[in-house]
């Protein structure tokens, strides 16, 4: 089981947005235990998309990271 609760969270806001640890919670890791398999499938998907078709109007770069970020999550899940 992941550990949800973060004491301190550096602010990466790639890997651990501080937005999403929010109160102790890790809302990644939290959506990870309570969604299946394909709920998590179309929740890493529609974030690459997102990110990807916005990079160009809104973060640059870093919303590619965003993108991969979540692109290598899918691979995770798709290889586990």
């Amino acid at each position: 089981m992941k550990n949800l609760n973060y004491e301190q969270v550096e602010d990466d806001v790639i890997n651990h947005p501080s937005h999403y640890h929010s109160n102790g919670i890790d809302v990644i890791g939290f959506s990870e235990l309570q969604f299946d398999k394909e709920q998590l499938k179309g929740f890493y998907r529609i974030n690459v998309l997102k990110y990807v078709t916005r990079y160009d109007r809104k973060n640059g770069v870093q919303d590619l990271e965003k993108a991969e970020f979540y692109l290598n999550k899918l691979k995770e899940l798709e290889n586990a």
